[in-house]
């Protein structure tokens, strides 16, 4: 069983949207049932309180507890995690390696030298124009990372250099040591369970061969995308350790607010503000898309305000699909507030002319006041 397998919320016994007070209650229940000084001498039981420490640590924190929900064990095995605006981060310590060890020794995983560790995952935060959304884009990013060293070409020796078997676990990349009547398997304290160690460490990387770099990524963004469109540059992490592979780069979408359209999805809402004329005789309107065609709106005579239309097709993009979502305007009949006096005298006359059928929803409103307050 790997670590990989075994759900944090299964560990700790509790449903995934247990409160901070039940995770702890949890652990507490579980530390004291599988701890040490009450398993002595059992190493299943050790590992299942290491376990689930380690659950607990994770789950305890919002910030590991949201990572984890969304990514799983990727969130720490491979460095996943949240990052800060514009920028590439690697995130959450060493909780994967914690896992790792404790089922790796404890439930019959892994066995031998240690695996090449593969690079972070890092992310980058990219700000975008519902335009840019529209069309899509091609970008061009930067981001320091560490890369494979190129004087070693990643190995961490010195050029003419090789590496050895290490004299202390013969290669094995583990050495054994007895404590009481046990055998504890340790990583090598030398090889760091390479089994391996340098001849002479290269100069530049200082052995680990890696070191920092400015590299230059084109992204390309698809038309459609959304806040939290997460797009993956396979192997553009950071490299791993002596010539491991490099972890991959994320790239996260912003969509900046728009001056004139708000997104819902596929959608696009606009509130648009019309002459009561207009309202009362109906019309016709025309509104500039993203896709910079000008689209026509029929406005239907006697249209109130809060009456949605929409214009089939004119919205945004369907992502890596076909077609495109609609816009939708919202109606704002507005009065008005600057009148000339030939224009304060024909509403005049034209309020002489009122029945009260032409505002039907005004005078039944009046009508139910009457009928209320008269008794």
């Amino acid at each position: 069983m790997s670590a990989t397998e075994i759900d944090f919320y299964s560990l700790l016994e509790v449903s995934r949207d247990a409160d901070g007070d039940t995770l702890k209650r949890a652990y507490r229940k579980l530390a004291m049932k599988y701890h040490p000084d009450r398993n002595p001498g059992d190493a299943e039981a050790e590992a299942r309180f290491k376990a689930v420490g380690a659950a607990y640590e994770c789950l305890k924190d919002p910030q590991k507890r949201a990572a984890y929900d969304r990514y799983g064990h990727d969130a720490f095995v491979n460095g996943m995690g949240g990052g800060g605006r514009g920028g590439p981060q690697a995130d959450f310590g060493d909780i994967g390696d914690i896992f790792e060890t404790i089922f790796g020794s404890a439930f019959g995983g892994g066995g031998g030298r240690a695996r090449p560790r593969r690079g972070a995952d890092l992310r980058y935060n990219m700000e975008v124009t519902l335009e840019e959304a529209f069309h899509g884009k091609k970008n061009e990013i930067e981001v320091e990372v560490a890369a494979h060293c190129d004087t070693c070409s990643g190995s961490g020796a010195a050029p003419g250099t090789s590496k050895r078997t290490c004299n202390t676990c013969h290669g094995h990349g583990k050495v054994r040591a007895q404590q009481g009547l046990f055998v504890i398997e340790r990583p090598c304290p030398l090889c760091h369970g390479q089994g391996e160690i340098l001849e002479q460490a290269c100069s530049d990387c200082r052995g680990e061969g890696r070191v920092d770099k400015i590299q230059r990524f084109e992204v390309e963004v698809p038309p459609g995308v959304d806040n939290g469109t997460r797009i993956r540059l396979a192997g553009r992490g950071e490299a791993g350790p002596n010539g491991a592979p490099a972890g991959d780069l994320y790239i996260f979408i912003q969509v900046r607010p728009h001056p004139v359209f708000e997104r819902e999805g596929t959608a696009l809402f606009t509130r648009m503000p019309i002459s009561f004329t207009t309202a009362a005789l109906g019309g016709c309107v025309e509104i500039p898309g993203l896709d910079g065609d000008t689209h026509s709106i029929d406005i239907p005579a006697g249209i109130q305000s809060g009456k949605q239309l929409r214009k089939r097709g004119a919205g945004m993009p369907v992502l890596q699909g076909r077609g495109r979502g609609d816009m939708v305007v919202e109606i704002a009949v507005e009065t008005p507030t600057r009148l000339s006096s030939r224009q304060k005298e024909l509403l005049r006359e034209f309020k002489e002319t009122e029945t009260g059928e032409e505002c039907p929803e005004s005078r039944g409103f009046l009508d139910r006041l009457k009928d209320v307050f008269s008794g």
